[in-house]
């Protein structure tokens, strides 16, 4: 079996969330085309601190990556990933810290202000 690349998540890790997210066959509207993909995806983009539009082709067109990451952050899909790992006893791969996510420059001079009628969601730009 190959390794995953870098930021990519193991078979074991995917086997943890791969049924908390949207689009498996029996779910609602469409299903997800490669659900693994575009996680590892958005994980290159957030653990490796670069903008949407670098985003390597072998995960998809950023625009429609970007799309469908900011739909599951309004959908709740990423909290309740998270809130499901948090609960694992064997969680040692759970542990987000700065080496790991890096923030936008507003975000250590407190610049930028907030979204309308809440918390700005992670990764997801402002609207003017």
């Amino acid at each position: 079996m190959s390794r995953p690349k870098r930021y990519e998540l193991s078979p074991e890790q995917w086997d943890r969330i791969k049924d908390l997210l949207p689009g498996k066959p029996g779910d609602p509207g469409r299903s997800g085309a490669d659900n693994l993909t575009f996680v590892n995806g958005v994980l290159w983009v957030l653990r490796s601190g670069a903008h949407w539009h670098d985003l390597p082709e072998r995960y998809g067109k950023w625009k429609t990556v970007h799309k469908r990451f900011t739909r599951w952050a309004k959908a709740g899909v990423w909290e309740r990933v998270f809130t499901h790992l948090i609960r694992d006893p064997d969680n040692e791969y759970v542990s987000l810290d700065s080496s790991l996510v890096r923030a936008h420059q507003q975000a250590a001079t407190g610049k930028g202000g907030g979204q309308k009628g809440g918390s700005r969601l992670w990764g997801v730009p402002e609207e003017d």
